[in-house]
């Protein structure tokens, strides 16, 4: 179990574009408390999920970060059996990462609490706020993964 992050009050600014670093901020902290993945090996797990696997080089290029940042946030991964070295076939020299069973077991898992918990968090609003939100997050993602 996590521990308890103590409540963080709201910034009394009335400026938007003061709050919402820290709104930002927040947000990254509190989420990244309540999964028991963290969140490179959320986005390392999710990526072979989604590609299959690949390797070292092409992950860190999905991530958007580089070759060792991979092999360091992989390496735990790799201990616990929720990734697994597999050949090239092009190139038996060569190995790809991959998500096992036990690896994808954790990954449903984890989007499964996490699916709950914005369910929960989100009860009380209209659909029309939860794609607004969706859609205004994703926006702000796509421009952070642009200025890369």
């Amino acid at each position: 179990m996590s521990p308890s992050l103590p409540d963080v009050p709201d910034v009394p600014d009335p400026d938007p574009d003061c709050r919402l670093p820290y709104q930002v901020a927040v947000f990254a902290r509190r989420l990244s408390a309540v999964g028991e993945l963290d969140r490179a090996a959320f986005l390392l797990l999710d990526q072979l999920a989604a590609g299959g696997p690949a390797n070292v080089k092409t992950l860190a290029a999905a991530l958007g970060v580089d070759s060792s940042t991979v092999t360091r946030q992989a390496a735990p991964l790799l201990r616990e059996r929720l990734l697994a070295r597999v050949p090239y076939p092009a190139d038996r020299r060569a190995v790809r990462l991959a998500l096992t069973p036990l690896g994808a077991g954790r990954l449903a898992q984890v989007r499964e609490r996490r699916r709950r918990l914005i369910a929960e968090l989100t009860a009380g609003w209209t659909p029309d706020e939860r794609t607004v939100f969706c859609a205004l997050l994703a926006r702000f993602n796509d421009g952070l993964r642009d200025r890369r």
